[in-house]
């Protein structure tokens, strides 16, 4: 077993290693729909692999403010890779609810093991045999997966919702991510040809509603509590950078009638408003996550981040939204980073974990429910 002498710096000054080289690969990465190897090589390297990953197996058992917060820093140079180094954090504290054996077989050696993930929707067949499962089929959507050492996959099988760990040997990527926004992701599908699945690999949806075994607060938490947060980082980082880009281009523009696109009073309203609405996405994000890692965890906890956090990226996207209609033909260039930032943001945001009225109503439910109990 190892032992924590072995875990890294905090993430945020490497983040900002991991985001200059995200700016100069980023056209690679859009064009071939996958990280470079060695931006993914950077990703673990800043620590975001083992960022979740218990301490018994020399990981960090990290905070999610401190990930959120850097996350959000590569974010600002490319969606993309923020999403992936999102994930790959993310994908380590579901696979904590493995039984000890099967983290031994993820993490015995190093804790610094990409994984990807395609639990939500089941899919594919689990079909019971001794000693475990024999899992086929096909799975889409699986970020990062191009450069993942192992990847979780969820089939019903016995009426449960059930995740599986899967070995590299044992899935084939197959290559069908060519979306609008995010490109560099590599969000492809990936096929399974009856692999066996041993017992010791496999835990359950409902398992992620109780604490993982990884004795950490970070794995203490249940799922709904932070779901939201890995997705909602790499869009607040985006429109960070698009404002950032926006203002640089308006601050030496000129209008056809010779006045400084500066002095009009419709750049002026849309920094203000634009940058207004990113810094209320932050102050939510930054309180979601302040409750995941020191909150008393109840249904009302839950429902306020699930409710925060599609509200930030709501927020996000409006602005981005803005910025970009205010740029003109200029930010429609291929060239453009603004409309790059556009179609991530606007891609991201459509996830189906920040969908704003499906937050309401679980936020709505909870806060009733608390009402009625003060009431009695």
């Amino acid at each position: 077993m190892l032992t924590t002498a072995s875990a890294p710096v905090p993430l945020e000054p490497d983040a900002r290693h991991v985001a200059a080289a995200a700016a100069l690969h980023r056209d690679l990465a859009e064009n071939r729909r996958r990280l470079p190897a060695d931006l993914a090589t950077a990703l673990t390297d800043a620590g975001f692999t083992r960022h979740f990953v218990p301490e018994r197996w020399g990981g960090r058992a990290g905070s999610f403010g401190e990930l959120v917060a850097a996350v959000a820093t590569v974010g600002e140079s490319c969606a993309s890779t923020a999403w992936c180094a999102a994930l790959y954090a993310a994908h380590a504290r579901l696979a904590s609810y493995l039984p000890d054996q099967a983290q031994r077989e993820l993490w015995g050696e190093r804790p610094d093991v990409r994984i990807a993930a395609c639990v939500i929707p089941p899919s594919g067949e689990a079909a019971a045999v001794p000693d475990g499962w024999r899992l086929s089929g096909r799975w889409d959507y699986a970020s990062g997966v191009d450069h993942a050492d192992w990847i979780l996959l969820a089939s019903r099988t016995a009426g449960e919702h059930r995740i599986f760990a899967v070995p590299r040997g044992d899935f084939e990527v197959i290559d069908t991510w060519h979306n609008v926004g995010l490109r560099g992701t590599g969000s492809s599908g990936v096929a399974v040809g009856a692999a066996f699945v041993p017992r010791h690999r496999s835990f359950t949806l409902e398992d992620l509603l109780r604490p993982g075994g990884g004795g950490g607060r970070c794995h203490s938490v249940p799922f709904p509590l932070v779901a939201g947060l890995q997705f909602v980082a790499p869009i607040l980082g985006a429109a960070r950078g698009a404002q950032r880009d926006w203002l640089s281009s308006m601050a030496g523009r000129r209008r056809a009638d010779g006045r400084s696109a500066r002095d009009t009073a419709t750049v002026q309203f849309v920094l203000a408003r634009s940058s207004a609405e990113i810094h209320a996405a932050q102050l939510l994000v930054e309180h979601a996550a302040q409750r995941a890692d020191h909150g008393r965890v109840t249904a009302l906890v839950v429902a306020q981040n699930q409710r925060d956090v599609a509200m930030a990226a709501e927020l996000c996207a409006t602005a981005v939204d803005r910025i970009f209609r205010a740029s003109g033909a200029q930010a429609q260039r291929e060239s453009s980073p603004l409309q790059r930032s556009w179609r991530d943001v606007t891609v991201a945001a459509g996830h189906a974990t920040l969908e704003f009225e499906k937050a309401a109503s679980e936020y709505a439910k909870a806060a009733f429910a608390a009402e009625d109990g003060r009431g009695r």
